[in-house]
C-alpha cells in the first residue's frame, strides 16, 4: 500500500511538472518571437527540452512502479535512477548549448554584428510569470522526491530550480534590453548556464552511482552498528555490505556469535537482527545475515571471526 501511495505521489508530480513545461513553452516561444525577446525565446527551447525529457521519465516512472518478477526480485525501481541520468544528460546538453549561444552573441554584440532593439513589455511579464510558477514546483517537486526518495523526481526537482535562474536571467536580460544595455541578456546566459551544468553533473553524478551499486555511506554503517551491537548473542559485527534498488536498500551483514550455540540458536540471533533492521531503517527491503564462530585465537579462518585482538 505504502509503495503504491509512493508511485502514485511520484507520477503525479512528473505529470503536473509536464504539462507546466508544456504550457510554459508554448507561451514563451510564441511571446518570444512575437514580442521579439531572444532571451524569452532561449528560455521557451529550454522549456520545449524539458518536455521532451519530461515524456520519457513518464515512461520509465511507469516502468518502475511494475512488480517484482522472476527477473528482477527485488521489483523495477532501478528505472528511477535510470529516468534521473536522463534528466541529468538532458541537463548538461542544454546548459552546453545555451552557453555557447550566450558567448556568440554577446560576441555578435561587442563586433557590431548584433540586431536587437529591446523586447516588448509583454516578454517581461511572462519571464516574471515563469519565476512565480517554477518557484512553486521547484518546492513542490522537491518536497514530493524527499519524502518518496524518488531520484528522477528530486532531478525534476533540481530542474525546476534551474529553470527559475534561467527565467530569472531572461528577466534581467529583457529588463536591461530595454534600457539599452542588450549585451547584458546573452552575459547573464551564459552565467546561468554554468550553474545549470554543475546542476547536472551532481544529478548524473548521485543516479550513477545507484546504478553502479555504490555502497551506502557511514551513516547507514554507523546506523547499522547501532542497532546491530546491542542485540544479545552478537559478539562482532564483521562486515556491513548494503546496496541500493531506487530509494530501497538490501543489506549483507556478518555478525560473531559463541561457538559453543547450536545452529538453531544461531538462527534465532541472525532473525532477530534481521527483524531489527527491517523495523527500523526506512526504505529496507531485504537483509541478508550470515554467523560465524568466535575464534579467540590468531588461525581464525575467513569462516570464522577472530576476536584475539579485541580488548
Amino acid at each position: 500500500m505504502i509503495h503504491k501511495q509512493r508511485n502514485r505521489k511520484s507520477i503525479l508530480t512528473v505529470y503536473v511538472g509536464l504539462a507546466a513545461n508544456f504550457f510554459l513553452a508554448a507561451l514563451k516561444t510564441t511571446i518570444g518571437i512575437v514580442g521579439n525577446s531572444p532571451a524569452l525565446l532561449a528560455d521557451g527551447i529550454n522549456s520545449t527540452s524539458d518536455v521532451a525529457y519530461g515524456i520519457v521519465v513518464s515512461v520509465f516512472m511507469k516502468l518502475s512502479s511494475k512488480p517484482p518478477d522472476e527477473d528482477h526480485p527485488y521489483g523495477h525501481s532501478q528505472m528511477e535512477s535510470i529516468a534521473a541520468v536522463v534528466v541529468g544528460a538532458f541537463v548538461v546538453t542544454t546548459a552546453i548549448a545555451i552557453f555557447w549561444n550566450s558567448i556568440n552573441n554577446v560576441y555578435a554584440l561587442y563586433i557590431g554584428k548584433g540586431d536587437f532593439s529591446g523586447a516588448a513589455v509583454v516578454a517581461l511579464w511572462v519571464a516574471l510569470f515563469t519565476v512565480a510558477v517554477k518557484i512553486l514546483l521547484t518546492i513542490w517537486t522537491l518536497g514530493i522526491g524527499r519524502q518518496t526518495r524518488n531520484s528522477a523526481v528530486l532531478a525534476l526537482g533540481y530542474d525546476h530550480r534551474n529553470d527559475i535562474f534561467s527565467a530569472l536571467a531572461a528577466t534581467i536580460g529583457i529588463s536591461f534590453g530595454r534600457l539599452g544595455y542588450p549585451w547584458i541578456d546573452p552575459l547573464a546566459g551564459a552565467i546561468v548556464s554554468l550553474i545549470i551544468l554543475h546542476t547536472g553533473i551532481e544529478i548524473l553524478r548521485e543516479s550513477t552511482s545507484d546504478l553502479m551499486d555504490t555502497i551506502p555511506g557511514r551513516n547507514l554503517a554507523k546506523k547499522v552498528t547501532g542497532l546491530v551491537n546491542p542485540i544479545q548473542g552478537v559478539r562482532k559485527i564483521e562486515e556491513i555490505h548494503a546496496h541500493r534498488f531506487g530509494p530501497y536498500l538490501v543489506a549483507n551483514i556478518t555478525i560473531c556469535v559463541d561457538g559453543n550455540l547450536t545452529v538453531i540458536e544461531g538462527d534465532k540471533i541472525a532473525t532477530r537482527v534481521e527483524d531489527t533492521l527491517m523495523d527500523n531503517i526506512e526504505f529496507m527491503r531485504k537483509v541478508h545475515v550470515h554467523y560465524h564462530p568466535v575464534v579467540q585465537h590468531a588461525y581464525a579462518t575467513h569462516l570464522s571471526c577472530d576476536l584475539s585482538n579485541e580488548t
